[in-house]
C-alpha cells in the first residue's frame, strides 16, 4: 500500500480574493453607463460650456446680444439638441466594466461668421459615474 499523498488546501484568502474581484467586477460591469446616460451627460455638460462660451464671455455680436434677452436660459432650451448632438459625435469604447467616451465638436457654424467652440473631450464612464479625462478646446467666436 502506498501512502497516501497530503491533499493541498486552497488558502482562504486566496479564494475570498478571487470571489472579491469577481463580484466587483461583475458589479462594474452591471454599473458601467450607457450610451444613453453619456448623452444626457454630455448634453448638461455641454450646455455649461456653450452658456460660459457664448454668454458669460460675450463670444456673441453685439446685435445678437441685444436681440437676446436671456442667453443662459435660450441655451438651456436647447440642452435636447445639444445631447442628441454629442451622441452623434461621440465615439465609445465598451471595456465591459467602463466605457471610453471620445467627443469631437469640430467647429461647427452657428451662424454665419459664428462658430460653436471647438473641443475634444475624453470621458469615462464607471460605477454609474462620469469621469472627465481630458479637455480641449479650441478657438470659436467670430471668423
Amino acid at each position: 500500500m502506498q501512502p497516501r499523498a497530503p491533499r493541498r488546501r486552497v488558502p482562504v484568502a486566496a479564494v475570498l480574493a478571487v470571489l472579491i474581484g469577481a463580484g466587483s467586477a461583475a458589479v462594474l460591469a452591471w454599473t458601467n453607463p450607457n450610451r444613453d446616460d453619456f448623452q444626457e451627460h454630455a448634453g448638461e455638460q455641454l450646455v455649461t460650456l456653450t452658456t460660459e462660451e457664448l454668454c458669460e464671455k460675450q463670444s456673441l455680436p453685439m446685435v445678437l446680444r441685444l436681440w437676446i434677452r436671456d442667453c443662459p436660459a435660450l441655451v438651456a432650451s436647447q440642452r435636447e439638441t445639444l445631447a442628441q448632438l454629442a451622441g452623434r459625435l461621440t465615439t465609445r469604447w465598451d471595456l465591459v466594466i467602463a466605457s471610453v467616451y471620445v467627443t469631437r465638436l469640430g467647429r461647427q457654424e452657428l451662424l454665419p461668421g459664428l462658430r460653436l467652440p471647438g473641443a475634444e473631450v475624453i470621458t469615462v464612464g464607471v460605477a454609474g459615474r462620469f469621469v472627465l479625462v481630458s479637455s480641449e478646446t479650441f478657438a470659436g467666436g467670430r471668423e
